[in-house]
């Protein structure tokens, strides 16, 4: 492991220095800092990167373009290792956009791969799906991290010794875990499986949200009325539109809570907007026009949207949700790996309910346990369905047989309910025993 003092860089000719240093491996371990409580997008501020002899800190405010930067990261011949690598990629991907010259339009272009993530890797080795990489770090090469500055201001300058020291250790120990995870995989299959999660997160669309699509991040939409629904989904599209405009959280756009009061209650005026728990008054002042008239042509696309769902899982899907997730647990164990990284409860239940495949019905999964799994799956509706048929033909028995022995109503008394002779009763103890 690099034990020196890493070099900081805020030079363009420093960076090239760096990248000749670090050009020098067939790998980089890299890691970003960012800000993120007061904006819509990442504020990037530095990149740790690090290989077996050589760690620099890339002060990123400082330097006047990153192209040089992005260029060697874009280059597919060095891997690039990474611990949980989904926010650092989204950071890098609008890094990489400005670089591109998409600044204006805050366009997000993924880096290249290929990739090696250690919170996956160790997922393969049956450790927890989301392990932090301090634990990790522990579990592994037994070494404790100073946490002392995970909640620092990276934007501010100068860097102190403490920070700096920090953001090297993200990285140095990052390298020794490479080696050690790779080792413990081993020659396996477990490589293609890792190769093919990687190749994934190249996607762009893992790192943006569409404004048209916005409304999937809420909750229990499907239970609103569908003109509620289509206001909910109106008001996440303008919402999601203005925080990337103004650069600004959702959240201080307009809070959850405040735009589900909004789809629910649907105000038609000022005064009805103002009466909305959590909705600021300069919004009313400034957007309260907009936001009525956003609600009020939501209203023609009611049409498209479904009933309000009433569902409930019936005993059958809930009991068909247990044997699922038992039989991927008992899978998880015999193929060493983190259930979650199989399929979680979310995947198992749209399956159930919903006949939804999810990514346990392609590659890796599907090959490794997913055929199984839709097998069992299909043996649990069979069986429910049999149960189902069961549960119909009791009641047409039951239903003839009060007919036969029970044939008045309310409308209709009878003279006398029971069954009057004894061969009557008899009979009717064969055809529904155990009832009388």
């Amino acid at each position: 492991m690099y034990t020196s003092t890493p070099s900081y860089v805020q030079t363009l000719a420093e960076l090239d220095i760096a990248l000749a240093q670090l050009a020098q491996s067939p790998f980089v371990a890299i890691d970003t800092e960012f800000l993120r409580e007061r904006t819509y997008y990442p504020k990037f501020c530095l990149l740790q990167i690090a290989n077996d002899d050589y760690c620099a800190l890339i002060d990123v405010l400082a330097l006047p373009t990153l192209a040089p930067l992005m260029d060697f990261l874009n280059d597919r011949s060095r891997l690039k290792i990474l611990h949980a690598a989904h926010q650092d990629l989204e950071v890098l991907a609008l890094a990489n956009g400005v670089a591109q010259g998409n600044a204006q339009n805050a366009v997000l272009s993924p880096i290249a791969g290929p990739f090696f993530d250690t919170q996956v890797a160790a997922a393969y080795l049956d450790m927890p799906a989301n392990i932090g990489y301090a634990d990790l770090v522990q579990r592994r090469l037994g070494h404790t991290l100073d946490k002392g500055q995970s909640r620092t201001d990276w934007s501010r300058r100068p860097l102190s010794e403490e920070q700096m020291t920090y953001a090297s250790a993200d990285v140095t120990y990052l390298v020794e875990l490479y080696h050690d995870l790779k080792s413990a995989l081993g020659n396996t299959l477990r490589w293609g499986w890792l190769e093919e999660d990687a190749q994934r997160l190249e996607d762009p669309t893992l790192y943006s949200t569409e404004p048209t699509e916005a409304w999937q991040r809420l909750r229990g939409l499907e239970y609103l009325q569908p003109d509620q629904r289509a206001a909910a989904k109106a008001l996440a599209q303008w919402r999601e539109r203005r925080a990337m405009h103004k650069d600004r959280p959702r959240s201080w756009i307009l809070a959850d809570d405040t735009l589900r009061q909004l789809a629910e209650r649907l105000p038609g005026t000022l005064e009805d907007l103002a009466a909305i728990k959590g909705l600021p008054r300069g919004t009313v002042e400034k957007r309260g026009d907009e936001l009525l008239k956003l609600l009020a042509d939501s209203k023609a696309q009611a049409g498209n949207e479904k009933p309000a769902s009433s569902f409930r899982p019936s005993p059958g899907q809930q009991k068909a949700v247990r044997t699922l997730m038992e039989f991927v647990r008992k899978q998880s164990a015999h193929l060493h790996i983190s259930p979650e990284h199989l399929a979680t409860r979310r995947d198992i239940e749209a399956l159930v309910y919903n006949d939804v495949l999810g990514p346990f019905a392609r590659g890796w999964r599907l090959a490794s346990f997913g055929e199984r799994l839709l097998a069992v799956a299909a043996e649990e509706r069979q069986r429910a369905a049999k149960r189902l048929l069961s549960q119909q033909q009791t009641a047409e028995r039951l239903e003839a047989v009060r007919r036969r022995f029970f044939p008045y109503n309310a409308e209709h008394p009878a003279p006398n309910s029971e069954p009057s002779d004894e061969g009557s009763r008899e009979e009717l103890r064969s055809t529904i025993p155990g009832r009388l």
